[in-house]
């Protein structure tokens, strides 16, 4: 069970995951011991799934983002199964989301540019299996790239 002081750590490690537990320890009230037994059952749990770093897209080429809306013609699990494996495995489509309603799907889709994404759409959006509809809209402006969960 989580309790305030396991919510206080994992709030502060949303804003800072590379935190030392002796920095920590500081910050929510506790000794170093405690709060690092406190960190492991939450890495054992699962509460904490991993760690990473936030890699500016620019700085790495990619400064383009869209999101797609994808509308599948038969929703069946096989088509299903097949769709998503085939968006699992592309490392431009950074997001993806199943909806209720229409459309079945959201995906955030990074590229260089334009021309990029559009090689993207026509080459691998259009070709997905079960695909009925695909529609996109270009982000002018992310706000909350990475937000942390309201803990």
């Amino acid at each position: 069970m989580i309790d305030e002081l396991d919510r206080e750590i994992l709030r502060r490690l949303q804003n800072d995951g590379r935190m030392s537990a002796t920095a920590l320890a500081a910050e929510v009230g506790l000794t170093v011991a405690p709060c690092h037994r406190r960190l492991k059952d939450l890495e054992r749990s699962g509460a904490i799934s991993g760690y990473r770093a936030v890699v500016d897209p620019a700085s790495v080429g990619l400064g383009f983002e869209a999101l797609v809306f994808v509308t599948l013609a038969k929703v069946d699990r096989a088509t299903m199964d097949q769709f998503e494996a085939r968006v699992t495995a592309s490392a431009h489509i950074t997001s993806a989301q199943r909806l209720f309603g229409d459309p079945d799907y959201i995906l955030k889709v990074m590229a260089e540019d334009l021309p990029a994404y559009q090689r993207f759409f026509d080459d691998e959006l259009t070709n997905l299996s079960g695909v009925q509809r695909v529609s996109s809209t270009i982000v002018m402006k992310n706000l909350k790239p990475g937000a942390g969960l309201p803990i």
